[in-house]
């Protein structure tokens, strides 16, 4: 089990919510949401921060499907906030209604001849972490056995992946359904070293995902400068220190820890990330749960790929 101190832990979490109590002041909509949806409804994680720019409400929404951008429009009257998001790919957005209620965000919106009700909660206070201290590790977990899949839960049962010579990889393009599903490690995993090797065929992405939540592009962007959405980047968030990639159809490896929030990460031996912080949870999360562990999640539906080796070595001790 990890060494923390209890009453140190206690008092850094109440520092931070103060700090941030006092930063929204009397304005209860400033600042960052995770968003969730309420009820039975199907899994929905987004997330919206909330500011004021010169005495004007401006925003940043991400939804299910997409990186963090500026709102189209935005208006609070009545204790009520109301925001249309930026169009994206399917058309005109629909308007957000929310309120808070107890420090929670309660809102609604339309979708098609549907209401979505959806809640959001304060960002969790991390306590102090870094990622590129001496750690104490477990016994390293391979969850890439060369002969199954059977370390692994498909998101879409209808879309598997295979073994072939001992590598995990999604259906060709062509084949139908193609490609494969997302997968979803069947165990959870909370600070940790995480190393993967895989290969991209020709234009296709994946993405790994720190617990479920915060996704690593991985991409074919070799020679290119890097930005927030290059391979290794923090998705939409994060651009990665160098362009560490190597062609299309090569190995490629990626060695990385993660600690609390932090994260540092090598690609092909190079370090594209220096005890980075992680900002919020990115598009297609598993969930909002952020202190809790989460499983490995691998994206599975952009193109052709393959991956011979995700191990994962839990911390067992760190150093903060």
């Amino acid at each position: 089990m990890m060494t923390r101190n209890p009453l140190i832990q206690a008092a850094t979490l109440a520092i931070a919510w103060v700090a941030q109590s006092a930063s929204i002041g009397q304005d209860p909509f400033l600042g960052r949401w995770r968003l969730t949806t309420a009820g039975d409804q199907p899994a929905y994680v987004g997330w919206l921060e909330v500011s004021r720019d010169a005495g004007q409400l401006t925003a940043r929404f991400s939804n299910r499907g997409g990186s963090p951008t500026p709102v189209a429009s935005i208006q609070a009257a009545n204790g009520e906030l109301v925001f249309v998001p930026a169009a994206g790919r399917r058309g005109p957005s629909a308007e957000h209604r929310v309120r808070v209620q107890d420090n929670t965000l309660v809102g609604t919106t339309t979708q098609g001849d549907r209401v979505v009700e959806f809640v959001g909660v304060r960002p969790p206070a991390w306590p102090p972490a870094d990622a590129s201290a001496t750690h104490a590790f477990g016994a390293p977990v391979e969850l890439v056995d060369g002969k199954t899949m059977d370390g692994w839960d498909l998101v879409r049962p209808d879309q598997p992946w295979s073994v072939v010579d001992g590598e995990m990889t999604n259906s060709p393009p062509g084949v139908k359904p193609a490609p494969g599903s997302n997968l979803r490690s069947k165990l959870k995993f909370q600070d940790y070293r995480i190393v993967a090797e895989y290969k991209l065929d020709n234009g296709s992405h994946s993405g790994i995902y720190w617990r479920g939540r915060y996704e690593m592009q991985v991409l074919g962007d070799a020679g290119k400068p890097p930005d927030q959405f290059s391979h290794m980047s923090i998705y939409g968030w994060k651009a990665p220190l160098v362009n560490a990639s190597k062609p299309d159809n090569e190995w490629q490896r990626m060695d990385g820890t993660i600690v609390g929030n932090k994260i540092t990460v090598f690609l092909n031996g190079q370090k594209v990330h220096d005890n980075t912080t992680l900002d919020a949870i990115t598009t297609n999360a598993v969930d909002a749960n952020e202190l809790e562990p989460g499983p490995v999640q691998i994206v599975g539906n952009d193109g052709k790929i393959w991956y011979r080796r995700v191990t994962v070595t839990p911390i067992t001790d760190t150093r903060r």
